[in-house]
């Protein structure tokens, strides 16, 4: 996980190296009678990035390296449950060379966030998080004049249909599901599994919970580590239980987990409920954990009403052979990031990343050309040279050819 977050980080980097071409601007000679118009892109100013524990070095990854390129200084307000990473990046970027002040690492929690948010010299906010803090930072930070892209949290689900290989169905929903101990906001945390395929689809994903090494995640073969806090694995452990309450169905149950050696430790193994319902806590409620609900639908039609009318847009994914079922499914979701046979599908770094509804407040996505379009504005400049000797033309009428 750790080294796949780098990885990820430096494609932004990478895509930030070529950004001349996303600056230079536009020209157009002779639209009047002496005069062209020209066209470019100038940085903001002072922007501040403020990223979430789950990947302490590729959000701010994400962020920096595109504010610093388009001509930014850039301070990143890191969480504080993982502080040290954003201070390596920052020993990094001092030793490539970067001016002092140009990157700069802020520590702390809401006070630090407030003042971040209404601060006269700051003209742009970057944020990674949930839901009630990202539409917390963009009407604070909007109401304060500056530009805002944050982004919430997520419910992605994916539609498995009966056409669909469900041993690769199977390994990629485990993975997304469990990944990062479901601490990610690209998990897959709802399978929708259509007509026929739900009781298999259940067994093989069943099956591969099971096999799920939960160790101290320094151990080479660990496949999952804990959750990040006691408060985390506290509210899990509550959605857990109240969907069973309700009659939701335990297939794989994580909650009595215990490690040797740390049975301190903050531990959710994998958890699968079947026949769960849109009115379930489990449903409804980001879980943030490694907790898959699989709920089930008649048919395609019912399973993208589904998506359409959860709250959350950030991705989502489609198991299927059947192209026509695909294309009807990539066509038809509100969500802003779509996976076909796919399930995890976090752009490239030369398309931008971004969900839609409760996911994004703001009109940006983040890295990416939309990111270059974030954190800079257009100045169009109309130009005239007259001869000395000649007359400007003047006139009091709206100008015309």
């Amino acid at each position: 996980d750790a080294k796949g977050e780098i990885g990820r980080g430096l494609e932004v980097i990478e895509f930030a190296c070529g950004i001349p071409q996303l600056l230079k601007g536009d020209y157009s000679d002779q639209v009047s009678t002496g005069i062209d118009v020209f066209s470019f892109r100038e940085p903001l100013g002072v922007v501040a990035g403020i990223t979430p524990f789950n990947f302490p070095v590729m959000v701010p990854l994400w962020m920096a390296p595109m504010a610093i390129a388009t001509g930014n200084a850039f301070i990143l307000k890191p969480s504080e449950r993982d502080p040290s990473a954003p201070m390596l990046l920052a020993q990094l970027w001092k030793r490539a060379g970067l001016p002092d002040g140009v990157f700069q690492v802020l520590h702390g929690g809401k006070e630090t966030v407030d003042g971040l948010l209404t601060h006269p010299d700051v003209d742009g906010i970057s944020f990674v998080g949930s839901t009630p803090i990202a539409q917390y930072v963009h009407e604070t930070a909007t109401k304060h004049g500056k530009r805002v892209q944050a982004l919430g949290g997520a419910k992605n689900h994916a539609i498995v249909m009966p056409d669909a290989d469900l041993d690769n169905a199977a390994d990629h929903l485990a993975a997304a599901a469990f990944g990062s101990a479901g601490e990610r906001c690209m998990a897959i945390s709802v399978a929708v599994a259509v007509g026929d395929a739900a009781d298999l689809l259940v067994k093989k994903v069943q099956e591969r919970a099971l096999a799920i090494k939960v160790a101290n995640g320094t151990e080479p073969d660990a496949d999952m580590g804990p959750v990040i806090t006691p408060a985390s694995k506290e509210r899990i452990l509550r959605i857990v239980t109240e969907a069973e309450t309700a009659g939701a169905a335990m297939v794989v149950d994580g909650r009595d987990l215990v490690v040797p050696g740390h049975e301190d430790g903050f531990w959710v193994g994998p958890t699968v409920i079947d026949h769960v319902t849109a009115e379930m806590t489990a449903y409804a409620e980001e879980i943030f954990g490694p907790v898959l609900v699989v709920v089930r639908v008649a048919d395609l039609e019912e399973g993208i009403a589904l998506i359409n009318s959860n709250p959350y847009g950030n991705g989502t994914a489609i198991f299927t052979s059947n192209g026509a079922a695909a294309r009807k499914f990539q066509r038809s979701v509100t969500v802003g990031m779509v996976g076909i046979n796919v399930p995890l599908p976090v752009p490239v770094a030369y398309h931008s990343f971004g969900g839609w509804k409760n996911s994004l407040f703001g009109d940006k996505h983040i890295y990416g050309p939309e990111g270059v379009s974030f954190y800079t504005r257009g100045k169009v400049i109309t130009s005239r040279w007259p001869e000395p000797t000649h007359a400007s033309g003047a006139s009091y009428n709206f100008p015309s050819n």
